[in-house]
């Protein structure tokens, strides 16, 4: 407690700063601040890439700073790229000179530039990126357990360098690599709840077998569990033995073609309430949760991030814009629930339902930023409290973290990667 009492324990308890990454060169010379490492795409808009960049004036005599983002699928291992070949497609590539700045090509500073440009002196230089809205979603395929290596999948890296031209290849020594992540929020639309019914007809059986299903809901966050609704109606001679409910998650892959592949993320075989014999009907709720601990063993399977990241999961299910060009989304995620019954004697009945799964949108979030005659304010970039007490943030009142993605339990330091 503070000599002054509780009071103003409560105040310093509230003098929290904005957070913000940082990563330096290898030589120290140039250091790169982002505000965050997950950029949200709204579906209408996707939030900018703006950072700021600390160089060292008297190292820069003659040089230019650059600043690179590159969206690429890379669909091989680093360790088979020989003689000049990479098992990569790169979707989108944009470059911007930070450093003398170009006057024609300043952007609007967004509040936390203005506040890093503040704390950091006159050696700081702001950039920023807009990416489009049908630019890709971060995607990773699972590796194997013994697999080394940076896996396959659909990656965006920001890099800020020092070379003589915006063309040339820089060192290693005059460079900051970092990893972001494009993330997809889910549009506030209301959808029809799934729902399906098939009628199967069996050989020496005047009546069919009636399958209906539906969920209670179309969209589900990572982590929610699903309800099935299933009714048998069995006017056939048959008997249903038992039901099999799986959780499927489909990924398209689009290079130069597209080829499909799917994998269950969920599953439920029951035997409870069975068998339907002729004549009789059933209904029942089931319920399934695709998790991603759970099918950490499957290669392949894709991901929003890499598996010895803490906040990765299952991928979001992809959004395809109606203009959106299908060879440059990389991966198109897509997940559906199978309801599948075993019948005596063969003759199984199945059906699908498509939903979506994908991250919550926060209500409370500000529109896209737009310009006043004030200068832009991002709200996304400043966390407000939400207790009833005002915060007050000063303009220096940062909390610089370094660049490093958190690490799970169980791995090892050298693990960790930018």
């Amino acid at each position: 407690m503070s000599e002054n009492g509780p009071a103003n324990d409560a105040a310093d308890q509230k003098k929290i700063g904005t957070r913000v990454f940082k990563k330096s060169s290898p030589n120290g010379k140039i250091t790169t601040y982002l505000g965050k490492r997950d950029f949200l795409d709204h579906i209408s808009y996707v939030d900018p890439i703006d950072g700021v960049i600390l160089i060292d004036g008297d190292y820069l005599q003659d040089k230019n700073v650059f600043a690179h983002i590159l969206c690429a699928f890379r669909y091989g291992r680093e360790d088979l790229d020989v003689l000049g070949l990479t098992f990569r497609k790169d979707l989108y590539l944009a470059s911007l000179q930070v450093y003398p700045p170009i006057s024609e090509e300043q952007k609007p500073l967004t509040r936390l530039q203005e506040r890093l440009l503040k704390k950091l002196g006159p050696n700081a230089f702001p950039f920023l990126f807009q990416l489009p809205v049908n630019t890709p979603a971060s995607v990773t395929l699972q590796p194997a357990p013994g697999d080394t290596g940076k896996p396959c999948g659909v990656d965006y890296e920001l890099k800020t360098y020092v070379a003589p031209s915006i063309d040339e290849k820089p060192h290693k020594r005059d460079t900051v690599r970092l990893a972001i992540r494009k993330l997809t929020y889910a549009p506030n639309k209301p959808q029809p709840q799934p729902f399906a019914e098939v009628c199967k007809e069996f050989m020496m059986s005047s009546n069919p077998l009636y399958l209906e299903a539906s969920l209670d809901r179309e969209m589900y966050y990572h982590g929610e569990s699903i309800n099935v609704n299933v009714t048998i109606a069995n006017n056939s001679n048959k008997t249903v033995k038992k039901i099999k409910i799986s959780v499927r998650q489909y990924a398209d892959i689009c290079l130069f073609s597209t080829a499909q592949y799917k994998c269950p993320v969920a599953t439920l075989e029951t035997e409870d309430g069975f068998p339907v014999s002729p004549s009789q009907t059933m209904s029942k709720v089931y319920t399934v949760r695709p998790l991603l601990a759970n099918n950490k063993d499957k290669r392949g399977l894709a991901l929003d991030g890499k598996l010895k990241h803490e906040d990765t999961n299952l991928a979001s299910a992809t959004f395809v814009g109606d203009e959106a060009n299908k060879e440059n989304l990389g991966i198109i995620v897509q997940y559906k629930v199978k309801i599948k019954l075993i019948v005596a004697f063969g003759g199984d009945v199945s059906l699908e339902l498509p939903f979506t799964l994908t991250h919550p949108k926060d209500d409370d979030e500000p529109p896209a930023p737009v310009q006043t005659d004030d200068g832009p304010v991002d709200h996304n970039l400043i966390n407000f409290d939400t207790s009833g007490d005002a915060v007050q943030y000063d303009d220096d009142d940062f909390i610089f973290e370094e660049f490093t993605r958190l690490r799970l339990k169980g791995y090892d330091e050298h693990d960790a990667e930018a």
